[in-house]
């Protein structure tokens, strides 16, 4: 696991340079599954005019046999049952994979794949989470290369962050009640509380929630005595609505943690704030003695 994340640097580089020019489409649906999904609701918070979904609730609730021009399905497998599922739904598709060679690129119907190449991945969702954000990026015509640079000269800064906040939730859970763990982010960093918190229940078997700062602030905060919240922050609209909450939650008795990368902006914050979680989730993990990630039906990458 560990190995897997101190990789994502240069698999975000090789990506960034080996892959070709990627046009995706705007207005249609971006199609998936965990953090396939979560990655396309960035670019929705960016401003970018695409249709996040998630696959399987679009295809048994929302389509209404209805079949569509074009879209674009993301499977980091390749594999993931509810979103081969949509492939029938479109004429044609464009797929975002890191395998390639599976089943989401084998359709007549798809047009053009965009490989990941984030390389083997066996645990929760580090490399391939960030090359999905890049794939996105390059294909919606942002400049990611700066970014990149940043991540490469940061690593071990977010990884002394990761390991504090393991050791910092590690401790209070086991010398106080904490009833309830929280992720918090806005904007386009809304899918990264959603991916922090999906990596973390994985990988520490606790029961962490992602959720929008601003649903957090409208009912949930209530629970703020005796709960960790983690709090990522960037530089954009919500960032005084963060820090007056931070005020708020504090003073009722939460344990507030902050997650911020100063040195870029708002958007492409998603790739760094995103990386502390990857190396907490690994040695929280340790911690608690948790040395398997998928023991409650494996991962659920299977067509079925």
């Amino acid at each position: 696991m560990l190995q897997e994340i101190m990789e994502i640097p240069t698999r975000a580089k090789e990506f960034w340079e080996v892959s070709n020019k990627i046009d995706l489409p705007l207005n249609v649906p971006y199609l998936g599954m965990g953090s396939s999904y979560f990655a396309t609701l960035a670019f929705k918070y960016m401003g970018v005019e695409i249709l996040p979904e998630i696959a399987s609730e679009f295809f048994n609730y929302q389509t209404n046999n209805k079949r569509f021009l074009s879209g674009v399905i993301l499977s980091q497998s390749g594999r993931s049952s509810e979103a081969l599922w949509c492939i029938e739904l479109f004429d044609a598709y464009k797929a975002i994979t890191n395998y390639p060679e599976n089943t989401l690129c084998l359709s007549p119907n798809m047009t053009e794949y965009i490989d990941l190449v984030a390389g083997d991945e066996q645990y929760s969702s580090s490399k391939t989470y960030i090359n999905t954000l890049l794939a996105l990026f390059k294909g919606l015509n942002f400049d990611a290369s700066n970014a990149i640079k940043l991540l490469e000269n940061k690593m071990k800064r977010y990884e002394e962050k990761g390991e504090a906040m393991a050791n910092q939730v590690y401790n209070l859970i086991q010398n106080e009640e904490i009833h309830g763990i929280y992720i918090l982010g806005s904007g386009p960093n809304i899918a990264t509380a959603m991916q922090a918190a999906l990596i973390l229940s994985e990988s520490t078997k606790l029961d962490f929630h992602g959720l929008i700062m601003a649903q957090y602030d409208h009912g949930p905060k209530e629970t703020a005595k005796n709960s960790i919240v983690i709090q990522i922050i960037a530089k954009g609209k919500s960032y005084k609505r963060s820090q007056n909450l931070t005020k708020i939650i504090t003073a009722s008795g939460a344990h507030v943690i902050l997650v911020e990368e100063p040195e870029i902006e708002e958007n492409f914050s998603v790739i760094h704030n995103m990386v502390p979680f990857n190396f907490m989730a690994y040695h929280l993990a340790l911690k608690l003695g948790v040395t398997e990630t998928f023991m409650v039906g494996g991962k659920v990458t299977e067509s079925e």
